[in-house]
């Protein structure tokens, strides 16, 4: 007799959906985290009068009451929707290259247009090619794999099948934009973490899609509120959990789940198990690996471990008025070669693209009064902080700080004079908290080849399953909706054995 029909390992955003879906659907669940708080990267923490959002800049699948996206749809399934404050923002992002560009786009696609057209008036008729061009892709990507049209074919969708693998370089190339355009409108490659030469267009294409049709939103008390909310549900459900309390070793028998050692040295019988720890650390760390089959050892060789970031947590003693701050999403570039930038993250050299995040524009009450908060981040690899010796850690830490504080300042130079709090988070710190290799932010790197149309996601080991970033894309609406997927496959798995699911 098992101890819990299922077993979570892990409370960020794929664990607490995955675990939510279980018990409400009438599944004895434990919730295993060996933080004290859940969230994993959607979380929290105080410094000073401040509390830091750590990684939400813009959640997306949203949408409207009368357009909704499938994240409200799943959030209100979960019963959490009722329970967090949703806050729209009105523009997608504003893009800064000193000297030389200076654009803010909205939320809509009329307006993005326009607003493009108006600042590179040469390149007018590519501007609306690309966007006829993009929606039309992606109106043929939901036929495809959304509506899964059973007579699907390269002749009934030709932008779908010649387009979904393409790099995004080259579909750049095919519209023979100047540099400055092309930064423009490509710079939401750094939400997917890979170059526009190495990053499928279908992915790229998606996410611009997804953001000008269902909006960029945001959470008031920040995705620590979506966390918290997400965990009561699980409770209200009949869910139980477990802080302070990671799983040690996941047991395996032939080839079934049948249980879970915890860090108090406590062993739990299960025969399903939702792993939220990511697929490296699961098979690696946490299964013998006598039993790890073969094609999952070489499945995993074959990968590499993704991009993390360096982020300067800032709270202002002004609002951001008073610093000429107006928008929310920022990105400060000082080059519009992306994939020197996304090279540069390999390296402790300055970067070129940087990502300033400040969360009072659309929501006043983010910060104490008077005062605002920002995330001020790059792209930036685990493996060559690695490599620093531990007395020059903090002398590096400090020096890489800076360089991104000289970008910062040139365009905004009013925050220089009036930053209140400053803490810093490089790859080794993600690498701590997130307990993932490299302190990856994305899971692995997303090449073509890692795409969800080659993968099997489905564990080899019976009884096992996989949520978050580590399994699928990265981001907060992938991996809150990966951990549904997981619940669903483990309730029918129930329903078929005779589970009380």
């Amino acid at each position: 007799m098992s101890d819990y029909e299922a077993v979570v390992i892990g409370a960020g955003n794929g664990g607490l959906t995955a675990a939510a879906t279980l018990a409400r659907s009438g599944v004895k669940t434990l919730l295993l985290e060996r933080h004290n708080i859940p969230g994993g990267c959607a979380t929290s923490f105080v410094r000073g009068r401040f509390e830091f959002e750590v990684a939400l800049h813009q959640l997306s699948g949203i949408g409207t009451e009368g357009f909704a996206g499938p994240l409200r749809g799943t959030l209100a399934d979960l019963g959490v929707l009722d329970h967090i404050e949703l806050v729209q923002m009105e523009n997608l992002y504003r893009i800064v290259y000193p000297g030389r560009m200076d654009i803010t786009l909205k939320a809509d696609r009329t307006a993005a247009v326009a607003e493009l057209k108006a600042h590179f008036p040469a390149e007018t008729d590519k501007i609306e090619r690309y966007f006829d061009f993009l929606f039309a892709y992606c109106t043929e990507w939901l036929n495809v794999m959304i509506m899964r049209d059973p007579e699907s074919s390269p002749r009934k969708y030709p932008l779908y099948f010649k387009y979904a693998l393409k790099p995004t370089a080259a579909v750049f190339d095919e519209f023979s934009f100047t540099p400055l355009l092309q930064t423009a409108l490509n710079i939401y490659w750094s939400y997917m973490g890979m170059p526009p030469s190495l990053l499928p267009f279908g992915d790229f294409a998606l996410l611009m899609w997804v953001y000008l049709e269902f909006k960029p939103w945001h959470i008031k008390g920040g995705s620590q509120a979506l966390s918290s909310a997400l965990l009561n549900a699980f409770y209200t459900a009949g869910g139980e959990a477990r802080f302070n309390c990671g799983a040690k070793k996941v047991l395996v028998t032939g080839n079934q789940i049948t249980g879970v050692l915890t860090e108090d040295g406590d062993e739990i019988a299960t025969g399903r198990i939702v792993s939220n720890a990511g697929t490296y650390t699961t098979y690696v760390d946490l299964i013998e690996s006598a039993h790890v089959p073969v094609e999952r050892d070489r499945e995993l060789g074959a990968r590499s471990i993704g991009v993390s970031a360096f982020t300067l947590f800032m709270g202002f003693d002004k609002e951001p008025a008073d610093l000429d701050i107006h928008e929310t999403t920022n990105f400060l570039v000082t080059s519009t070669d992306a994939e020197e930038a996304a090279r540069m993250a390999k390296t402790l050299d300055p970067p070129q693209f940087t990502l300033f995040s400040c969360y009072d524009v659309e929501d006043p009450d983010f910060s104490p009064k008077g005062a605002s908060q920002a995330a001020f981040l790059t792209l930036n690899y685990g493996e060559p902080w690695t490599r620093i010796p531990p007395t020059r850690y903090f002398e590096t830490k400090y020096r890489y700080a800076e360089s991104l504080l000289k970008i910062l300042y040139t365009v905004f130079p009013k925050c220089e004079a009036h930053v209140e709090e400053i803490d810093t988070a490089t790859p080794l710190t993600h690498m701590r908290y997130l307990g993932h290799p490299g302190g990856a932010i994305y899971g692995f790197d997303q090449f073509a080849r890692d795409s969800e149309l080659f993968l099997n996601k489905k564990s080899p080991i019976k009884g096992l399953y996989h949520a978050g970033a580590w399994v699928g894309s990265g981001g907060f609406q992938p991996t809150l909706m990966s951990g549904v997927t997981a619940a669903r496959s483990i309730v029918r798995s129930l329903n078929q054995a005779g589970g009380t699911a």
